[in-house]
């Protein structure tokens, strides 16, 4: 990250805290409701505009996705009366949970273990590196070919990126979290996929402020599945305009209602006890596929059309290069003449 993407990150860094300290002595004194929605909405109102001081692409990526989609769900929520934050949570706590991918774990679940372990973590940052490593050879491969590279690359970044900043969080605020992916790779059905396995905050924002509004509004469970995979892809749209800063092509749109269509029908079919199911062996492999198939057609396209892409993959080589670099340099400090 440049200098001044760090200063960026500083300056980021002091509004939204400033911001979630607002938000909270607002909502200890305002009833859930009208009163407590206009307090927020200076703060609603900044937020997305604030990845944009970044100039690399990660860290305007990152924090697209935990400011401008994570945070305004859970002020939108805090303003109901509802959702995961609340104002008596203590201030550091609060600050966390409402600018970041991180859930409170259920009293129900403490005991089980959360997040990567060590180990985990870093077979999946060497995985990661080799994968960065093999993009010297892009443009040699076949497009298939890398863009199952994009798809592995995809889910180890934003699996290794929201179980370290958990970490963080239950490091330096002692808060028991949870889990943020649950091994993607075994999902036995698309509803498995991104309900229950897939980047777990987002299902988790999507069901209170989507899927059970419309639920109740309309007494139709597979209407709230649509309209929360249809903001699911507006939203993707906005995190693509973080990426590429080009206006959206509506193609993320398109592979979440896709998507969302899909998990309908599997609904419907699997009330049918007695009609044929692919067997588990069968049913992971053919999700993966559908997931990754129609990613090549419409979930990729908008990046590596205007050549985010390349951009990307030279900021992924520039980090693994300085690690690189600060580790022989570690290691040439502490060796002993």
């Amino acid at each position: 990250m440049a200098g001044g993407d760090l200063r960026s990150l500083a300056l980021v860094s002091t509004v939204v805290t400033a911001a979630m300290c607002y938000v909270r002595f607002a909502a200890q004194r305002l009833r859930p409701g009208l009163p407590r929605l206009a307090a927020f909405l200076p703060v609603l109102a900044v937020l997305p505009f604030l990845p944009l001081a970044f100039h690399a692409t990660h860290p305007r990526a990152i924090s697209g996705f935990f400011l401008a989609w994570l945070a305004e769900s859970k002020l939108l929520l805090l303003a109901a009366g509802q959702g995961p934050l609340h104002p008596s949570l203590p201030l550091p706590a609060f600050v966390a949970v409402a600018s970041g991918p991180v859930r409170l774990r259920a009293a129900k679940a403490a005991q089980t273990s959360s997040g990567l372990g060590l180990v985990s973590s870093a077979v999946m940052a060497a995985l990661l590196a080799v994968i960065v490593s093999l993009y010297r050879y892009k443009e040699q491969m076949n497009q298939y070919l890398l863009l199952t590279l994009y798809s592995f690359h995809v889910y180890l970044a934003l699996e290794l990126v929201l179980a370290s900043m958990a970490a963080a969080a239950r490091a330096v605020l002692g808060l028991d979290l949870e889990p943020q992916f649950d091994r993607p790779y075994l999902s036995a059905s698309l509803r498995d996929f991104w309900g229950r396995r897939w980047n777990l905050s987002v299902p988790a924002i999507l069901r209170p402020c989507v899927y059970r509004p419309v639920r109740a509004w309309l007494g139709s469970a597979p209407a709230g599945v649509l309209a929360t995979f249809l903001v699911s892809g507006i939203v993707h749209e906005l995190m693509f305009f973080y990426i590429t800063l080009r206006p959206p092509t509506g193609e993320a749109t398109a592979f979440f209602a896709l998507h969302g269509a899909c998990a309908v029908a599997e609904a419907w079919w699997a009330r049918h006890d007695k009609w044929w199911r692919p067997p588990p062996l069968l049913a992971t492999p053919l999700v993966l596929a559908f997931v990754m198939v129609t990613a090549f057609w419409l979930f990729f396209p908008p990046i590596t059309r205007p050549g985010a892409d390349k951009v990307v993959i030279a900021e992924c080589e520039a980090a693994i290069a300085f690690l690189r670099d600060a580790g022989a340099w570690a290691a040439g400090f502490v060796r002993p003449a």
